[in-house]
């Protein structure tokens, strides 16, 4: 089957303007935001059920589904992704508590690898199930193989893109399934994600039924929400300069170490390419919040007081935007591509079953969940997000537990892709 049908739009987008398509985003999130604040009674109700972090990734979908944004030619998420991003990160970082985080325990780790594990069972569960009710599916041999385009997916799955690009030259999978199963990651993964967003919401609600331990959560939450008592104050222009300037301050020092170390070692240590050392975004993941976690120990910190966490969540939140943008919800519905999402949807829906099993047999909370899942499925990008959700302070563990998820993320997907070619054959 011809990829065409499933990454090509057919229409050209109506606004192809970057600074038209970031405004149109600036007005939803405005929209949500000042609904979200009505006291009118429509909108009480309307967000009683829908959160409003879930409209401000659900709205841009539709303005590149109904062709008004093309999400594929836009640069947004890439400027957001590479700018906004990483200045969030450490402005959400520097005023962590690293000794409260800690102490939340190993169970964010253990539900991290059983994201892990649930990805590595549920594509070979999937590829079993889809087979048998579909068993040309299986028709294809050599390089596009479904088996082969489905380690690339366990590989963004569990890691990121360069252990998707891993995969692809590791199991060399063809041109046309690769841009088949980058479509239903991105899909797939968006719609796990905003059912990720939607729990979040609900997290007390749910906790309360499980069961499930929140002690150290809220202790966490309780000491940041009381150094904001005791400190917080309004922000002057002096206070926002400063705010604006250590967090572009850092990403520029961090996209400088990054464009250095990423082609150092992919020119004198290719095989560093498994652990996404050759990586230029990890190298500016990883250096953002290292040195957001060092100034958490200086008085760099007290800009929190200041409002640094708000500016943040604001960057955050375009972000969110701009990673709805990339989602085409209609092309769930090309009767051509089924087959492919019914595999991905098995593969998350395993790895959603799993995670919510081992959750409630540890008591885990639901945060513990969510996290690890979408610290294996989107990555450093995503993974604040979802734990931001929850309360801004969380939004460190999310990025901590995404960076383990680079380093495992060849090794697991590897091994998935073992798996895969047993049930293929």
């Amino acid at each position: 089957m011809s990829s065409t049908a499933l990454v090509s739009n057919d229409a050209a987008a109506l606004v192809t303007n970057d600074a038209t398509g970031l405004g149109l985003l600036a007005v939803i999130l405005g929209f949500v935001f000042y609904t979200n604040s009505s006291q009118h009674p429509f909108w009480v109700k309307f967000y009683r059920f829908i959160p409003a972090l879930l409209l401000c990734y659900f709205l841009p979908s539709l303005l590149n589904s109904f062709h008004i944004l093309d999400g594929d030619t836009s640069n947004l998420y890439f400027v957001a992704s590479r700018y906004l991003l990483p200045a969030c990160l450490v402005l959400l970082i520097l005023s962590v508590d690293l000794k409260a985080i800690l102490s939340l325990g190993p169970k964010a780790i253990v539900m991290f690898l059983t994201g892990t594990v649930g990805i590595v069972i549920g594509g070979p569960i999937a590829l079993l199930i889809v087979s048998t009710l579909n068993p040309e599916i299986l028709g294809v041999s050599g390089p596009d193989a479904v088996w082969r385009g489905m380690t690339t997916l366990a590989g963004s799955w569990i890691g990121g893109g360069a252990n998707q690009a891993a995969m692809k030259e590791i199991y060399e999978a063809g041109g046309n399934i690769f841009s088949i199963m980058v479509t239903v990651d991105v899909i797939v993964a968006n719609i796990w994600m905003a059912v990720l967003l939607f729990m979040a919401s609900k997290a007390k609600e749910i906790d309360a039924k499980t069961g499930a331990d929140t002690r150290a959560i809220e202790t966490l939450k309780l000491k940041v929400e009381k150094y904001h008592a005791e400190n917080a104050r309004i922000a002057s222009l002096r206070d926002l300069m400063m705010i604006v300037a250590v967090g572009f301050g850092i990403t520029g020092l961090a996209h400088v170490i990054a464009d250095f170390l990423g082609p150092f070692f992919e020119a004198n240590y290719p095989w560093t390419r498994d652990y996404s050392l050759t990586s230029k975004f990890f190298w500016l993941i990883v250096t953002v919040t290292t040195i957001g976690l060092a100034m958490s120990f200086t008085p760099v910190r007290h800009l929190e007081a200041a409002g640094a966490s708000k500016v943040a969540s604001a960057f955050l939140y375009i972000l969110v935007a701009t990673i709805g943008l990339h989602m085409d919800v209609l092309k769930l519905f090309d009767p051509a591509n089924l087959w492919y999402f019914a595999i991905g949807i098995i593969w998350m829906v395993v790895h959603a079953g799993f995670m919510l099993l081992v959750a409630k047999l540890i008591r885990a909370p639901l945060f513990y969940m969510a996290v690890g899942s979408q610290a294996n499925v989107g990555g450093a990008a995503s993974a604040p997000v979802v734990a931001a959700a929850f309360h801004p302070a969380l939004a460190p563990v999310g990025v901590l537990l995404a960076v383990l998820g680079y380093a495992v993320g060849t090794y697991m997907a590897w091994v998935c892709g073992q798996i895969l070619q047993v049930v293929a054959q």
